[in-house]
């Protein structure tokens, strides 16, 4: 759809990392864009900055959520809110960690759609973008994380021929390492966080991202990028890992 101050766009996590620059990226095409988080003193620096409308919303506040789709029509949701606790192993995690990542990338990121859905319906356009992840896709040492950006990667498939008929585009974004606060709300462990940020590559901005949903909102009608996967070139994926079990016996 063009991008002009006709359009109203929901961006979800839009206090740092990818939902701040695209919120930003959003304001320049003169979208009318609500910034929604937790943090409203950087939601309100960002309004300063961008023009755009501070939100004070946890995903995770289902009532809140809820009335806030009734409230506001909403043309475009960038469904970015998400967060990695409980990223290393399953057998050491806290099951509080467990549950807050499971609620704020699944279950809160499908509330949000259902609240915004029924208003496109009715308008007959709308676009929903879900953050997702190479994890969903690619075996990788995070299995409670994967498993969330998983949900939203079948989720985005599915819905696409739900809303056959509709009007309305379903995008899935499959970033890669990106240079966000992430690895920081994840990873309490100093040393582990250190060697998670500090991979010596040059990994994806969250302006990359931004920019790559700026075009899939911005295409024609006629055309649905129904899935981008975005990797810094340093990064790839698979291959075949072998690790030896010491416990093993060897007679």
């Amino acid at each position: 759809m063009a991008l002009d101050h006709n359009i109203t766009a929901l961006v979800t996590g839009a206090s740092s990392g990818i939902g701040e620059a695209t919120a930003r990226a959003l304001r320049l095409q003169g979208v009318k864009v609500y910034a929604a988080a937790r943090r409203i003193d950087r939601l309100e620096k960002l309004a300063s900055e961008t023009g755009c409308i501070p939100i004070h919303l946890d995903v995770r506040d289902r009532q809140a959520v809820k009335e806030f789709g009734e409230k506001y029509p909403i043309d475009i949701l960038i469904n970015n809110a998400g967060l990695g606790r409980a990223l290393g192993s399953m057998w050491d995690a806290e099951i509080e960690d467990i549950e807050m990542t499971v609620d704020t990338n699944v279950t809160s990121a499908i509330l949000m759609i259902k609240s915004v859905l029924p208003g496109m319906i009715k308008r007959g356009k709308g676009h929903i973008v879900n953050m997702s992840s190479v994890t969903a896709i690619y075996p990788l040492p995070a299995a409670l994380y994967g498993a969330t950006k998983s949900a939203i990667h079948k989720l985005s498939r599915d819905l696409r021929m739900e809303l056959q008929g509709t009007g309305i585009r379903v995008t899935e974004m499959s970033p890669g390492r990106v240079t966000s606060e992430f690895y920081n709300v994840a990873i309490d462990d100093e040393h582990q966080l250190k060697k998670a940020v500090e991979t010596q590559c040059d990994d994806l901005t969250a302006e990359d991202i931004a920019d790559a949903i700026i075009y899939c909102v911005s295409a024609p009608w006629r055309v649905n990028v129904s899935q981008m996967e975005i990797l810094p070139t340093e990064q790839t994926y698979g291959g075949t890992h072998f690790i030896p079990f010491e416990g093993r016996d060897k007679s």
